[in-house]
């Protein structure tokens, strides 16, 4: 049975939640239980001398539990030879060596490096005739049922709340079949892709019928973008438009998650309606915040009848009354907004989110990618670097796949024509493009770009990381390019976070001995790039928090160009102009390549300066909702303790 490492809630308090959920501090231990649990099943058949049928899943999920399962084989033995498996789905049409297809996936992740028979493992056939796939389908099904159904299912959940590919509005009762994937689906898969347009639309899906049939099934989910899909399948309805919902009627079913996959559940995000809580001071003011916000009201005009009304009349026994609660709360969020990002000379810092000495700070901004530090803190930036401070960025990555094909071409051929123009010798330039041309005329959808491809498109985004830096006045020897060696694959799927990634991590902050460190602090995806960057930091920090420069050094983390920090958890605003939302619009219109059609624009239509914008004017309007000035835009950062 699994059982969460700090998840103690009891029966009573999952009242909201039509299905069992288990959370754990982080992705990797959740899977690490996993695998235990699959581990025990799988030992348990071998002493009946049964095979242990297992249902499997791919996507960013199930990585880290495979992850497990294999050194579990190579450290501790664990056999697979009992085991037989059945993939929930595959892409259609697609062939087994496409670097997108979930036969590749498994047996790279899983199935190469355990001692699994050949003849064990089934994953639907992306290669068949549209003719074949119904027979197929039918005797993918009868295989499974031959051998008394599937054991344990394992299943990870799309945005839309889809399980396998079964979409929204699929039937509980439905079988093995070809589908049309839904456009929210193609649109999360189509960073793989290199794009919609070469993202597949049709898959081949176990139905929802065998998956409930499964004797167990544990659903793993991972990462703040999935919070309002879980709290949706785990608290609402039982509904074909969600349907993961119909786990909810499975005898044996459990959620699996880590802490920001959960945050929307009830007793998760608002504990004080299905228990007694502590009222400390962040729980206070989470929810006097959401209550205002949900009555449309300044914070100040918050009444003691708000608070009974709302669930909240303990917090009035404990703090109040409502006139006190309010004061305090409005005077702390008034707190966290400075002009002042590096803090304000001479001035009384007591209740200023930064401090005032010294005046002038050694500043280190870590950008994931080349154009996250314009895009998530670009006014913040731009102040720092006007009010005098030393300013140093570090671009942790190269975001060489996110540029396309046609400008690494363009680029390629302006350096032959530059070299021609100039009287330089141009035949290594004329063989690179001739080289890139031949390549990307027959590359293949998703196909791994050759080194001069990656190089170009490499140098292309470095040339508008450092016009950026340029724009706001930083000199070339306050710009680093780190390239972090984690990145430098050529495809979407990463290497995990290695030595070389700390160290080099570390070297430079060594280096600079900031005062302020300021970092992506982006949870939505647990393996994602942000994330990964951010580890980088937080472990390089770790390591040095003993040498004395350290001690005066102050970690802010920013967001993405998705996301923004919840009201209640922001420590530091730093308000905008018009004037200076539109300098920071011209700073990231310095990425060309990010511009007209980015490679990986995601569900959002928008271009990168109109999500920033966007979210900078929310998080302005949310501080004018709860009663304070009114600013055209605001960027906000949370303080990381070490």
């Amino acid at each position: 049975m699994l059982k969460s490492t700090i998840d103690k809630s009891t029966g009573f308090e999952k009242r909201f939640e039509n299905i069992n959920t288990v959370v754990f501090e982080n992705s990797t231990s959740a899977s690490i239980a996993v695998a235990k649990e699959i581990a025990a099943l799988i030992k348990l058949k071998q002493e009946k001398n049964e095979p242990c049928i297992l249902g499997l899943a791919t996507g960013s999920s199930p990585k880290g539990l495979y992850s497990e399962l294999v050194r579990m084989h190579k450290e501790e033995g664990l056999s697979f030879k009992n085991v037989i498996t059945f993939n929930l789905d595959e892409y259609y049409p697609m062939q087994p060596d496409s670097i997108n297809s979930y036969v590749r996936f498994m047996k790279e992740l899983l199935l190469d490096q355990v001692d699994i028979l050949p003849e064990n493992y089934h994953i639907p056939d992306g290669t068949l005739s549209k003719e074949e796939i119904a027979d197929y389908c039918a005797n993918y099904e009868a295989k499974i049922e031959a051998l008394g159904g599937i054991d344990l299912q394992i299943l990870g959940i799309g945005g839309n709340g889809h399980i396998g590919f079964n979409e929204s509005g699929s039937l509980q009762n439905s079988k093995t079949r070809l589908v049309a994937l839904d456009h929210i689906t193609r649109v999360a898969a189509s960073s793989d892709f290199s794009g919609l347009s070469n993202t597949p639309r049709t898959a081949i899906t176990l139905g929802v019928k065998k998956i409930m049939e499964a004797k167990q099934v544990i659903l793993m989910a991972w990462g703040e973008s999935k919070s309002n899909i879980i709290k949706t399948s785990v608290e609402g309805p039982v509904t074909n438009l969600v349907p993961a919902s119909f786990l909810q009627e499975h005898n044996n079913a459990v959620f699996v998650l880590d802490k920001e996959a959960s945050s929307k559940l009830t007793r998760i995000n608002t504990p004080w309606l299905v228990e007694k809580v502590v009222w400390t001071d962040q729980l206070i003011r989470k929810a006097v915040l959401g209550l205002a916000l949900h009555l449309k009201k300044p914070v100040l005009m918050l009444t003691d009848a708000d608070y009974i009304e709302n669930g909240m009349s303990d917090l009035l026994a404990h703090s109040g009354p409502a006139y006190d609660i309010n004061i305090k709360i409005f005077n702390q969020l008034q707190n966290t907004i400075t002009g002042w990002p590096g803090g304000k000379p001479n001035a009384d810092d007591s209740k200023r989110p930064e401090r005032a000495e010294p005046a002038k700070k050694r500043v280190l901004i870590f950008s994931p990618h080349p154009d996250d530090d314009i895009i998530s803190m670009g006014g913040t930036f731009m102040r720092l670097q006007n009010q005098g401070h030393e300013v140093h960025v570090a671009y942790q990555t190269s975001g060489n796949i996110a540029v396309a094909d046609d400008e690494a071409l363009r680029f390629a051929k302006f350096v032959c024509d530059y070299n021609q123009k100039f009287g330089i010798k141009n035949n290594e330039a004329n063989e690179i493009y001739e080289k890139t041309a031949a390549f990307l005329k027959n590359k293949k959808n998703s196909e791994v770009d050759i080194p001069e491809v990656r190089y170009t498109k490499g140098l292309i985004r470095k040339g508008e990381a450092r016009a950026t830096s340029y724009f706001v006045g930083l000199p070339d020897e306050q710009i680093h390019f780190m390239e972090l060696p984690f990145y430098e694959t050529g495809t979407i799927e990463k290497k995990p976070l290695g030595e070389v990634d700390i160290q080099l991590t570390i070297d430079l902050i060594e280096k600079i001995k900031p005062h302020q460190i300021y970092a992506a602090g982006d949870l939505a995806d647990p393996h994602g790039t942000h994330k990964v960057c951010l580890d980088a930091i937080f472990e390089a920090v770790k390591r040095l928090k003993s040498k004395d420069f350290m001690k005066d050094c102050w970690v802010w983390l920013y967001r993405g160009a998705w996301q923004e920090w919840g009201i209640d958890e922001i420590e530091m605003a730093v308000p905008m102009s018009p004037d200076q939302v539109l300098e920071k619009r011209h700073g990231i219109f310095k990425h060309q390549s990010q511009k007209d059609g980015v490679v990986f624009q995601g569900s959002d239509a928008r271009e990168f300066w109109q999500r920033a914008e966007d979210r900078n004017k929310e998080t302005a309007m949310l501080y004018k909702q709860l009663g304070l000035s009114t600013y055209a835009a605001m960027e906000a950062f949370v303080r990381w303790k070490y």
